[in-house]
């Protein structure tokens, strides 16, 4: 995944040490008010979101850092204060024991939906236990699951074909790249039945698209520590005008797919009239 060069946005830059002054004097001063007026335990404090946004070009290893040090813990927001937690018991009862105490909220929601709309990704309640269900039976089949095998072993063999070839011209590879490309491969072909081929780079819309969906991935990701990215996307500007150009992208092409798919699923029916 691509991640934003923060020089790249000078007036961005420029905003966001203003506002890091102002976010750290109010994350403290809240952290110990609400730290005062609670009883019970309260967990670790990790940081800041600040710390996030200053380590986002290596956040997976910043977070893992994190919970390595501490199972548990807490990033304080300007208006949310975020638990984290990398305990196995913990993860359990979120998402076994107590699963239906724990949403994901308009919060997650509203940074989401704009590149994955209210799939089962964003939404809650009855929206996802109806996208659960639909999509337990499309993918417990025997045919898909026959169907599945075969496209992660043919992948599998591509993936081991490009890998060897770039260990023996001595070329260096980024294997995030890799992985994401294989795995939209692998999608796109259970799902909607289209050769992206990305690994490999043969489908130049394919690879577009992956790029385009890389992107914006990344851009995503990005709302969760920019605290402007409401007032960029109402502006259209920095991050969130690039934001809406590679959602634009992606769109297009995944409609187009879309619409080629019905028009082979209803093209014998015609023909039989």
């Amino acid at each position: 995944m691509r991640f934003l060069n923060f020089h790249s946005e000078p007036v961005s830059a420029a905003v966001a040490l203003v506002a890091t002054i102002a976010l750290i004097f109010f994350a403290l001063q809240t952290s110990f008010k609400r730290f005062h007026s609670r009883k019970g335990k309260q967990h670790v404090i990790g940081g800041t979101v600040l710390d996030q946004f200053f380590n986002f070009h290596r956040l997976h290893d910043f977070m893992t850092d994190h919970a390595t040090k501490h199972k548990t813990y807490r990033l304080l927001s300007l208006f949310r204060n975020e638990v984290y937690t990398a305990d196995p018991v913990n993860v359990e009862y979120i998402l076994k024991t107590n699963f239906a105490n724990y949403g994901k909220g308009w919060y997650h929601h509203g940074i989401l939906t704009d590149l994955l709309g209210d799939g089962i990704f964003t939404v809650d309640g009855e929206k996802w236990q109806h996208q659960r269900k639909v999509a337990t039976q499309e993918i417990s089949t025997k045919a898909v699951k026959d169907f599945s095998l075969q496209v992660f072993q043919s992948n599998a063999v591509t993936l081991a074909r490009v890998v060897s070839e770039a260990a023996i011209s001595n070329k260096a590879i980024d294997f995030q790249d890799l992985f994401m490309k294989a795995t939209l491969d692998q999608v796109f072909k259970i799902i909607i039945g289209v050769d992206l081929d990305t690994m490999c780079g043969t489908y130049e819309e394919g690879t577009k698209f992956s790029n385009a969906f890389d992107e914006a991935s990344g851009l995503t990701l990005y709302r969760y520590v920019d605290i402007l990215w409401k007032i960029k996307r109402f502006l259209n500007i920095g991050s969130e005008a690039v934001l809406r150009n590679q959602i634009k992208v992606v769109d297009e092409f995944v409609y187009e797919l879309i619409s080629k798919r019905t028009e082979q699923i209803q093209k014998p029916q015609h023909d039989s009239l």
